[in-house]
Parts: C-alpha cells; sequence; structure tokens
C-alpha cells in the first residue's frame, strides 16, 4: 500500500478510536457560520480556540474565547498556540447598494474586514499551522463572486480578492497547508437579518433558490468541518458552493 494512503488510513482508524484531537483557531466565532462552526468542532472532541470582537459570545462547551479586532494592526495574537491544525476565518459584512452610491471608502473598509483581515490571521497562524501533519485554512466567499448580482460590487471585489488569496496560498504553502473557501448563498444568521428581515422577503429569498430554502449557518459551517479534516486531505485550492444550487443552477 502506497505510504500516504497507509498514512491517510492510520489517521482514520486512530480519530475512530477518539485517540485523535486536532487544534482548530475559528477567528470571527461569535455568531452565525463562525459560531456555528466552533461548535461542530468541539463537539467532535477536538480543541477549539474562538475569538469575538464587539458581540458578545454565547458560550459553548469546550470552546476557549478571545477577543481580537483584526483591523488593529497592533492586535494580540499571543493566544495563537505553537501548534495548529487548522485555521477558519469567518468575519464578515453584508454592504449592499448601487455602484453609483458606492464611495472608494466603502470598497476599503470592506476589503479590510474580508481580506487583510485574513491576511493577518493567515500570517499570524502560519508557523503554528506549519507545525501540524495535516493543516488546513478555509476562507469564506460569496457565491455572487461566480454569478455576479446587482448592487453586490463592493462584497464581491472583496469576495474575490479572497478567492484569489486562497488559491495563491494553496499553491504556495501545498504540500504543508491546504486552503479552500467556502462560497454560500444568502445564509440565515445575524450578518443577514436586515435582507430577512420579514416572512415576505424571507419566501422570496428561498424561492430565488433551486433548493427553496434560506440556508442556515450549519450548512456552509459543515463545508469548512471537512474541509479542516483529514478526510478533505487531498482537496486544496477549491471554492466550495454551499449556495442551494443558486451558482449554476437555473
Amino acid at each position: 500500500m502506497p505510504a500516504g494512503l497507509l498514512k491517510n488510513w492510520k489517521t482514520i482508524l486512530e480519530c475512530a478510536g477518539l485517540a485523535c484531537m486536532a487544534t482548530f483557531l475559528v477567528i470571527g466565532a461569535s455568531s452565525g457560520i463562525g459560531h456555528a462552526l466552533a461548535g461542530m468542532l468541539a463537539g467532535q472532541g477536538h480543541r477549539v480556540l474562538a475569538t469575538y470582537n464587539t458581540r458578545s459570545p454565547q458560550p459553548i462547551s469546550g470552546v476557549e474565547w478571545f477577543p481580537l479586532d483584526v483591523l488593529n494592526p497592533q492586535a494580540d495574537w499571543s493566544f495563537v498556540p505553537e501548534q495548529l491544525d487548522g485555521l477558519a476565518y469567518c468575519p464578515g459584512a453584508i454592504n449592499l447598494k448601487p455602484f453609483a452610491r458606492a464611495t472608494p471608502d466603502d470598497f476599503r473598509k470592506d476589503f479590510e474586514l474580508q481580506l487583510i483581515g485574513a491576511v493577518r490571521s493567515i500570517q499570524a497562524s502560519l508557523p503554528a499551522l506549519k507545525k501540524s501533519s495535516s493543516a488546513s485554512v478555509v476562507l469564506f466567499s460569496t457565491v455572487a463572486v461566480q454569478s455576479g448580482f446587482g448592487f453586490h460590487a463592493i462584497v464581491g471585489a472583496s469576495k474575490g480578492a479572497v478567492e484569489g488569496l486562497a488559491r495563491s496560498l494553496a499553491a504556495e504553502l501545498a504540500p504543508a497547508v491546504r486552503v479552500n473557501v467556502v462560497a454560500p448563498s444568502l445564509t440565515d444568521t445575524p450578518l443577514a437579518a436586515q435582507l430577512l428581515s420579514n416572512e415576505e422577503r424571507r419566501s422570496a429569498s428561498a424561492q430565488r433558490h433551486p433548493m427553496k430554502r434560506v440556508g442556515v449557518a450549519g450548512d456552509p459551517a459543515a463545508a469548512a468541518q471537512f474541509l479542516l479534516g483529514d478526510g478533505s486531505s487531498w482537496i486544496t485550492g477549491q471554492v466550495i458552493h454551499v449556495d442551494g444550487g443558486m451558482g449554476v443552477l437555473r
């Protein structure tokens, strides 16, 4: 049996016997997809470090919480452990407006949160990730990058940059660190509350998706959980669409 395949089977068997516990860092886990992902990973028995900024997180059993402002160049990253097996960057924004009303500052602010925050997080965690035998980074994009929607110029531009970053890093960091992206459609989280503020809006959004429902936080979180784990050890540089079919079906 090839050495790589033997290693994968050994890892699977060890994890089945609960001898395998990884350490993951979830940036922006106070609510929504990040919160769901932290809970899923902790529920598997992994060590989970999670960060929050302005929103106080609802506690999750087994999750260690740390305050962090990714927009602060002087942020304290001392909580990052000696070794990390995975990093998920979950902060985001949905800033929708007509292009004629969008200012350069709108684009800068979104770019700072969506891309530069991810860059800072990966750079602060990279030494620890490189000490893992199977490290993974998961970033988040949006279906709007592939499909193109009106009023999405700001978020489409910044998330498009995130996808470009992920593919470049996947090439540069292979085989030590895998880098992938999850690209959801509209998901029922606090971030999207204004877009789903009443039953009429929720129903209209559901009907636009081939699966005829709005996503929930657990949908993209489950994809991220898979990409962080050993079951995806031969997947890197990919954008996984968790969008109810919105991106490719008509």
